[in-house]
């Protein structure tokens, strides 16, 4: 199995090649230069690897959630290699994605800072062949999180970091630690490709779909600054 990966729905840029169980990727916390980054990385990793694009069997990707720009990215470039090479494409979550970053033997939630008050949420269990989600993914703000059933949960991103570690605090007393610097990477997001290519869930580039999750993928000024402002100066 032959796969190359991308996963630039953060600040985070992220290429990797899976190769038959070995994964190469390069990986940088570089904001705004996804774009710059992620083709000639793919290249770099390709021919490190040893292998032509013709001889990939599907293209990976992080479909979000994450920034409307990066992941509207890391689809579009997936997409294109996969329609001129005519091989599949495997969406993959992002959260899940950030979830593998941890090896914790509980339960996991991965958490990604939203900005504007909110995170998205994803909540996991490790399974034999990878992940099994645990609910739906959504964006909310950290106080409106119901509280987790039970102590044996791992919390994993930068959610648990946004908005002065508001959801860690909320979540405190069922969590048995938390890496709120962690970001997704697409050696997780080729991981979790390869077992999806093995369920049959590889698909056409064209319907390939973000995750977005929020209505309103682009606000004008004026409704960022009234959405930061406090409950009671909206009144």
């Amino acid at each position: 199995m032959k796969l190359l990966a991308f996963e630039t729905a953060t600040e985070a840029c992220s290429v990797a090649v899976w190769v038959d169980g070995q994964v190469c990727e390069r990986f940088q916390v570089a904001p705004r230069r996804h774009t710059e980054l992620a083709l000639p990385w793919a290249e770099a990793l390709l021919a490190e690897a040893g292998i032509a694009r013709a001889q990939l069997d599907a293209i990976a990707v992080g479909r979000g959630p994450g920034a409307f720009t990066g992941v509207r990215l890391a689809i579009g470039i997936a997409q294109g290699i996969a329609l001129a090479l005519d091989r599949p494409v495997l969406a993959v979550s992002t959260l899940a994605a950030l979830a593998l970053r941890t090896d914790a033997p509980g339960r996991r939630l991965a958490a990604i800072d939203a900005r504007m008050g909110e995170v998205y949420l994803g909540a996991f269990a490790p399974e034999a062949d990878g992940l099994r989600a645990l609910s739906v993914e959504t964006v909310t703000k950290p106080e409106l999180v119901e509280p987790l059933q039970g102590n044996d949960w791992y919390g994993v991103g930068t959610g648990f970091a946004a908005v002065d570690a508001a959801l860690q605090q909320r979540l405190q007393g069922h969590l048995q630690g938390v890496d709120s610097s962690a970001l997704p990477h697409a050696a997780d997001v080729a991981r979790l490709a390869v077992q999806a290519y093995a369920r049959g869930e590889a698909m056409a580039p064209e319907r390939v779909e973000p995750a977005y999750l929020r209505n309103a993928v682009a606000l004008t000024l004026a409704q960022q600054q009234a959405l930061r402002k406090p409950a009671s100066a909206a009144v």
